[in-house]
């Protein structure tokens, strides 16, 4: 088995074999590590029960007792599974206790460790990763988006139509859960055997056409302040959590971003308006509204604000999206004038620089005189 798999990576190779005896479920993603170790209970407890299940916390256990735990056999039955969740939240202590034991582990024994982030600087975290086999729980990239959401809906009867998944994927701002939560309230709206189409999915979610996070991110881009105070106001008074709002326009931000990076190294026009579900003649137009300053210095205001709506600071959570909005509006009227992404022209022309964001890496081409 590979040291790295996705979670349906490791649906299909546990339908071929035994669970190996350590994991490393990992990543931000919490609806990918529940699948994982759903896949991990149904394979490992197929004849045994909850009665070889164990259940430990990282800020409660001691690390004896979880050692302890897998090192007992399983009683009537082939395995036993031992999980520890919140593992990142093991004190040195109690690490110290298992590291003996992941050199080693008992075969009949599938010990999980999960975890949103692990520091891999600690010598725990960098041994776990050397022995155990690691399912990568990562929030899936753009790319990923539309196989999942095309599985996740045959799975409850429906047939997306193209526009309607780029409309969900915007509904949800690249949240799993928030996609789960659309695809189970379509399936009990859509009519079966009908395929689902974008107005479905604007329907259900209550927002009036010329409201969605793509109109905001193009008034954004014009500098209409008034214009994105309103698509602010008709969100929230459809009831739209603030959290949810924040959370799609970073993700719409991330796609922009993604898109100007893939048409510096060469992506046609037509590829890069698909994604954006824009006309393919304004696509770099566009784009050219958002330089490399203006989408670093959103990603900082992006997390401060994140802070702030999550903190309780005592400012009213409209007011601190407006102002958001209003700074992103200035940022397009005060940035210097740039050209919209061009393709490389020449083998030089491909050479790169990285540029390092609080958000992701991008690569940004050398422009060249005209």
């Amino acid at each position: 088995m590979p040291s790295t798999l996705t979670p349906y990576q490791l649906e299909t190779a546990l339908k071929q074999q035994v669970p190996e005896p350590l994991y490393l479920v990992v990543g931000e993603e919490d609806l990918l590590r529940d699948h994982a170790l759903a896949v991990l209970k149904a394979k490992a407890l197929v004849d045994g029960g909850d009665f070889n299940y164990d259940l430990f916390y990282g800020d409660e256990a001691a690390g004896g007792d979880i050692r302890n735990c897998a090192s007992e056999m399983p009683a009537f039955a082939e395995r036993r599974l031992v999980v520890v969740k919140a593992a990142e939240k093991l004190s040195a202590r109690e690490t110290e206790l298992l590291s003996q034991y992941i050199k080693d582990p008992l075969e009949s024994t599938t010990l999980v460790f999960m975890s949103a982030k692990l520091d891999g600087r600690l010598k725990f975290s960098q041994a776990l990763v050397r022995a155990a086999v690691t399912v990568d729980c990562s929030p899936l990239r753009d790319a990923q988006l539309g196989p999942w959401l095309t599985r996740e809906a045959e799975q409850v009867g429906l047939h997306l139509e193209e526009p309607a998944l780029y409309a969900l994927k915007e509904a949800a701002g690249g949240s799993l859960l928030g996609l789960r939560r659309e695809l189970e309230k379509l399936a009990s709206y859509v009519t079966p055997g009908r395929a689902v189409t974008a107005a479905d999915v604007q329907a259900l979610r209550g927002i009036e056409p010329g409201a969605s996070v793509f109109d905001l991110t193009v008034a954004i881009a014009e500098g209409q302040q008034g214009k994105v105070l309103s698509i602010l106001a008709r969100n929230l008074e459809a009831g739209e959590a603030p959290l949810r709002i924040l959370g799609s326009l970073a993700w719409q931000y991330r796609r922009i971003w993604k898109v100007k990076e893939s048409m510096v190294a060469g992506s046609r026009d037509g590829e890069s308006a698909r994604t954006l579900r824009m006309d393919p003649m304004k696509v770099r137009t566009f784009l050219g509204r958002f330089s490399d300053q203006h989408l670093q210095t959103a990603a900082r205001l992006f997390l401060e604000v994140d802070g702030q709506l999550k903190g309780g600071s005592g400012s009213r959570p409209k007011m601190v999206l407006e102002r958001l909005l209003l700074s992103l509006c200035r940022l397009v009227e005060h940035a210097p004038k740039t050209q919209p992404p061009s393709r490389p022209s020449t083998q030089t022309d491909r050479r790169t620089a990285r540029v390092v964001s609080n958000v992701r890496t991008i690569k940004r081409g050398n422009r060249t005189t005209r």
